[in-house]
């Protein structure tokens, strides 16, 4: 399980040091595509086999999933982990999430999440306001559970 919030830097060759904590359970080889709210996501290899089928999955007779399975497929690449615990981040991605140096690397359940530090500080400000808010709607209220 990935959990957590880490700064880091993009060297020039686009690569990026993965937290110490979250490289055994990447396991040297990983699968990273575009995310949500132009992140980037990366999922250990059985993770990335959950996910896969999931998506795949998606009905073929929607327009609107079969545009999602393209853009997710399309950006998703196999990456591994060298001896310094760093990934190749591909350019195409870095463009996509507006990543040039300063990285935010944020621990989301069974996947990373890779951010713009610039484009993190907004969207954990918008997901902080919402999350204090969010128990009622879900259902999450002291003896509901």
């Amino acid at each position: 399980m990935f959990l957590g919030t880490y700064e880091h830097t993009l060297d020039a060759k686009g690569r990026l040091v993965m937290p110490r904590k979250f490289r055994e359970e990447l396991k040297d080889d990983c699968v990273i595509t575009k995310g949500q709210e132009r992140c980037l996501y990366v999922w250990p290899r059985d993770a990335w086999a959950r996910e896969y089928k999931r998506v795949s999955s998606l009905p073929t007779t929607d327009r609107r999933a079969r545009k999602f399975k393209r853009s997710f497929f399309a950006g998703a690449d196999d990456v591994s982990l060298d001896k310094q615990g760093r990934i190749p981040v591909p350019e195409k991605l870095r463009d996509f999430a507006g990543m040039v140096k300063d990285i935010t690397v944020v621990g989301s359940g069974e996947r990373i999440e890779i951010w713009s530090s610039e484009v993190w500080e907004n969207e954990e400000a918008e997901a902080d306001e919402y999350y204090s808010g969010i128990e009622e709607v879900l259902g999450l209220v002291e003896g509901q559970l």
